[in-house]
């Protein structure tokens, strides 16, 4: 069964394993080698992904191909009517996510309503590997379920739930009894009872449990069937289908289990002020305790810390990294290859683009994870003599409203020379990156190969539209890889700058739309050559120039009043929601605040802005729109969602949920630690044994200092005063400070 992948509608996301080499011979109708990239869990069948709009309605789509009349834009401009292209099936309803708590240690998941019980309902249940190990697991106190009174995430792979009871006939209106519930990811529950009463208790405790052995993307779709028999065995309970098993043990044994009900049974005694606890273990038969990756020694991730003037700093990148560590998987052929999942529920297997965007934008906390993530997807790289080789092969993903999708692959291919240019400035091992470097030189060969003799790099090609974050992902690939190139005397970089220069000139001509505002760039160009107007966040990758030598940016694709101008529309109340950045202008046809592409704060490119407005010179725009992911951050527990609504920002509000997004997420957790490392604006050059500091000067969070980062494989702690100066105070022997 298919399991919705979200945010990205036509994204085909695989939930749980490791990547799968695709064959070239076939192909998909958007020219993408098929079949699409596949992961499979060792224990489990493959769950595939079958996209889906979260509204669950089909988004309007503008197909690129005859010429229609044109219709007027709220930018005045005249853009295109075309007819849609047609939408994939989607799955009736898909249960929501916001007011849940997601436990993630992968494989392993625990998801939960707020109440605590586990009643089958929706998603809940224990999770290992994809399949539902245990759905249902409801308490009973003395013949009675507890008065849920809090429920919290207490780290990204624990929960607590807390009920309360009144048990003695003299308690009055307050509780004596209360029923603490501890839930982990990796299968394990312990519920204790704590007795306030004034004399000793004797309380029948019931543990009604039930699975359905479901996978993930059936429980999704509503299709998960029905409970199982359950047998005694040992402690508990197990339970038995064709395709898997799963055993809940209990310490202390209990007294009574009745395979029949699915109840296990004990009678606690409890002395005055006394606890009593009884703890649960879920398991796939003859299957040990989880071994999360990102745990102790095994994180390739520094354990950073932030403090200063703003509190919210420290709290925020101490989630961030919870929630990283919670995701991370590693290749079951090469255990030592650590990457990302993209998020939970959704899309708990590697996502390619997302996991490269994640591992570049955890860099400052060093460079085993981006190494990790490289080798697993050089791995996957197309090759042959096909039109597509070179290519991280990658699916479909939404592109809004006013676009038809686009293919992830085209951003991962582009991405993979960007990333081992900037690991290696971060301090990747020379030895790491001469091995990784045949995969990027073949990634700028597709780049070439496919733009030909042309200038833009279309998407999906060939016949695809000319979108502008493809060109700009683009024009940064040929930069950063000419001087990859360059650093191990390999050819092609010459020809890679020519190029970057060409297509440099025609954008800022080609792309720029001309209004009384002062004018925008498109957001696209379609192949016949008119241009997509709508403004949003995606013309933020424009200022995303990228990491050379000797702390420079690369230059980019818009001159300086193009960029000034598009820093003014980026920080104006059409784009600015005042909890981030809208995906689609509010003014912009079809704008809809819950639009995952089409007016939702997407926190990935929220952080892209923030980081290349600051680096651009805009404080005012990257500073305001810090501050207001650092507010949403706050409602939300410090966990960031990947994307929630657009609505604007009032005085006392609070950004409202999205019901369908991944929470944690890769990008989003790897977002708070790119907007806080850009305070203090980093640009290592490890080769050159230096590294720039460009701080915000304005210090719009006051003093802060970062300490746990890595540059140069050494521990690098630097701290920025109320007047923005920054000072390093810990770096590796032999790091000078540039200018």
């Amino acid at each position: 069964m298919s399991l919705p992948s979200l945010p990205d509608a036509y994204d085909d996301i695989p939930s749980f394993g490791r990547l799968r080499q695709p064959t070239p011979r076939t192909r998909g109708g958007d020219g993408i080698p098929a079949p699409r990239p596949e992961i499979r869990n060792p224990s489990s069948p493959a769950i595939g992904v079958r996209p889906r709009s979260p509204s669950g309605t089909k988004p309007p789509t503008t197909g690129l191909g005859a010429p229609a009349p044109p219709t007027a834009t709220s930018a005045g401009i005249q853009a295109p009517t075309q007819p849609s292209l047609p939408g994939p099936r989607r799955p009736t309803e898909l249960p929501p996510t916001h007011t849940t708590l997601i436990c993630v240690a992968l494989p392993g998941l625990a998801i939960s309503g707020e109440h605590g019980q586990l009643t089958g309902e929706g998603l809940e249940g224990f999770y290992r590997g994809g399949r539902r190990m245990l759905s249902r697991c409801q308490i009973r106190v003395a013949g009675r379920e507890p008065l849920p009174v809090q429920a919290r995430m207490v780290t990204a792979d624990r929960a607590r739930f807390v009920g309360t009871l009144r048990v003695s006939a003299d308690a009055g209106p307050d509780p004596d009894v209360m029923v603490e519930r501890t839930r982990h990811a990796d299968g394990t529950e312990r519920i204790t009872l704590h007795s306030t009463a004034r004399r000793p208790l004797r309380l029948p405790v019931e543990v009604s449990l039930g699975t359905d052995l479901a996978e993930l993307g059936a429980v999704a779709a509503g299709s998960a069937g029905k409970e199982l028999p359950a047998s005694v065995r040992d402690a508990g309970l197990r339970w038995s289908s064709a395709t898997g098993h799963s055993t809940v043990t209990a310490s202390p044994p209990p007294a009574d289990a009745l395979a029949s009900a699915g109840l296990l049974r004990w009678e606690l005694e409890l002395p005055p002020g006394g606890s009593r606890s009884v703890e649960l273990r879920v398991r796939p038969d003859g299957a040990g305790p989880l071994r999360p990756v990102g745990r102790g020694a095994t994180s390739p991730l520094a354990q950073a810390e932030a403090a200063g003037d703003d509190s919210r700093a420290g709290a925020l990148l101490h989630t961030c990294l919870e929630d990283l560590e919670a995701l991370l998987l590693r290749d079951p052929a090469n255990p030592s290859d650590i990457h990302l999942a993209a998020g939970a529920p959704w899309r708990c297997g590697m996502a390619p683009a997302d996991a490269l965007i994640a591992a570049r934008m955890t860099l400052p906390l060093g460079t085993r994870l981006a190494a990790g993530t490289l080798r697993t997807l050089a791995r996957t790289q197309l090759a042959g003599s096909v039109a597509r080789s070179g290519m991280i092969p990658g699916p479909r993903r939404d592109a809004g409203p006013h676009l038809p999708p686009g293919c992830t692959g085209t951003e991962a291919t582009l991405l993979f020379p960007v990333l081992l240019a900037e690991a290696r400035r971060w301090g990747l091992p020379e030895q790491e990156t001469e091995d990784l470097l045949p995969a990027a030189e073949r990634c700028l060969r597709w780049l070439r190969a496919t733009v030909g003799a042309g200038t833009y790099l279309p998407d999906p090609g060939p016949g695809g539209p000319l979108r502008c974050e493809t060109q700009a992902h683009a024009h940064r690939a040929a930069l950063l890889g000419a001087d990859l190139l360059d650093a191990y005397g390999r050819p092609g970089a010459d020809e890679l700058r020519e190029w970057a220069i060409r297509l440099r000139t025609r954008f800022q001509a080609d792309f720029w739309v001309e209004d009384r505002s002062g004018g925008r760039p498109a957001a696209a160009r379609t192949p016949d050559g008119r241009l997509v107007p709508h403004l949003g966040a995606a013309t933020a990758h424009l200022l995303d120039t990228g990491l050379l030598g000797g702390g420079r940016q690369a230059p980019g694709l818009l001159d300086k009043v193009q960029t000034e101008q598009l820093a003014r529309l980026l920080g104006g109340p059409a784009m600015d929601s005042g909890w981030g950045l809208r995906s689609l202008g509010a003014k912009e046809a079809a704008y809809n605040p819950f639009g995952h592409r089409s007016g939702a704060v997407r926190v990935q490119e929220t952080a892209i802005a923030v980081a290349g407005l600051a680096a651009a010179g805009y404080e005012k725009e990257s500073s305001a729109l810090m501050r207001g992911v650092l507010a949403a951050a706050e409602s939300f527990g410090h966990r960031l969602p990947e994307m929630y609504a657009g609505e604007q920002r009032t005085a006392g509000g609070a950004p409202l949920p999205h019901p369908a997004a991944c929470r944690p997420a890769a990008t989003a957790a790897a977002s708070g630690v790119l907007l806080l490392t850009t305070l203090v604006g980093i640009r290592p050059d490890t080769p050159a044994g230096t590294v720039t500091l460009r701080p915000v000067s304005s210090a719009p969070l006051g003093e802060i200092g970062l300490t746990g980062l890595r540059v140069a494989g050494a521990p690098f702690a630097v701290r920025v005063s109320r007047l923005g100066l920054a000072m390093v105070e810990e770096a590796a022997d032999g790091l000078q400070l540039g200018g």
